[in-house]
């Protein structure tokens, strides 16, 4: 809980540094995107359990994450609980629903089928873990009182981008979904109202007969997603 005496500012030495020479920082950057061009957003799990502490891990990772003014507008709601997921998948999948029943529109619709996706959601109750963030609107000092928190969905979509590479560095497999609205998660998941759910992300090992969409494997060139001015 944040004290309103802690705002000052204090300077403390840069606590670790990386010294490298250029050619290491090559060999770590190219081993970085071999590992990364292994993940894959995968739709079918088996039901092999992981462990909570691997989870908990993960997420402290994705608490290191910066933030505007450092107010960490982000919680992460890990459950393995089966009456709970159980729950998050009648309503996600009610949701989706009416998105594939004409909520999409024609075009969105369309663009999905690559994917190969549908209304119905296995994954949210194989997969040993959900992990559903939230996106804190307004904080409260330990007074009671609110503070505005700022950059809150540039904030949080950084810690769930090293939330979803933590998951991978730690050997695990995992899915994105974003049922709209979300509102429900709050209900089912006691969150309060100054939090939305922005995700819900599935996470666990690979059924032995999991297969990702051809279309997954084609990824923009480098070329193309990117532009040097030297």
């Amino acid at each position: 809980m944040r004290s309103k005496n802690d705002l000052i500012y204090q300077a403390l030495p840069l606590p670790h540094r990386n010294y490298m020479t250029d050619e290491d920082m090559n060999k770590h950057a190219k081993a970085f995107f071999q590992k990364m061009k292994q993940r894959h957003s995968v739709r079918h799990y088996s039901s092999q359990t992981v462990s909570r502490d691997v989870i908990m891990n993960c997420i402290r990772a994705a608490g290191t994450a910066p933030s505007g003014a450092n107010h960490q507008p982000w919680h992460f709601v890990a459950i393995s609980e089966s009456n709970l997921k159980a729950q998050i998948r009648e309503q996600a999948e009610a949701e989706e629903q009416r998105f594939y029943a004409g909520g999409a529109g024609d075009e969105w619709i369309k663009a999905l089928e690559p994917i190969g996706t549908n209304a119905q959601k296995p994954h949210l109750t194989i997969a040993p873990w959900l992990i559903v963030v939230f996106a804190q609107r307004w904080g409260e000092f330990d007074d009671g009182t609110r503070y505005k928190n700022y950059y809150v969905p540039e904030s949080v979509n950084i810690s769930i981008g090293i939330l979803l590479t933590a998951l991978h560095y730690a050997g695990l497999c995992t899915l994105t979904h974003t049922p709209n609205p979300m509102k429900f998660l709050n209900s089912i998941l006691y969150r309060p109202e100054s939090e939305k759910a922005t995700m819900i992300i599935a996470v666990g090992h690979p059924a032995t007969d999991a297969t990702v969409p051809a279309m997954a494997k084609w990824k923009k060139p480098t070329e193309t997603i990117s532009t040097f001015f030297e």
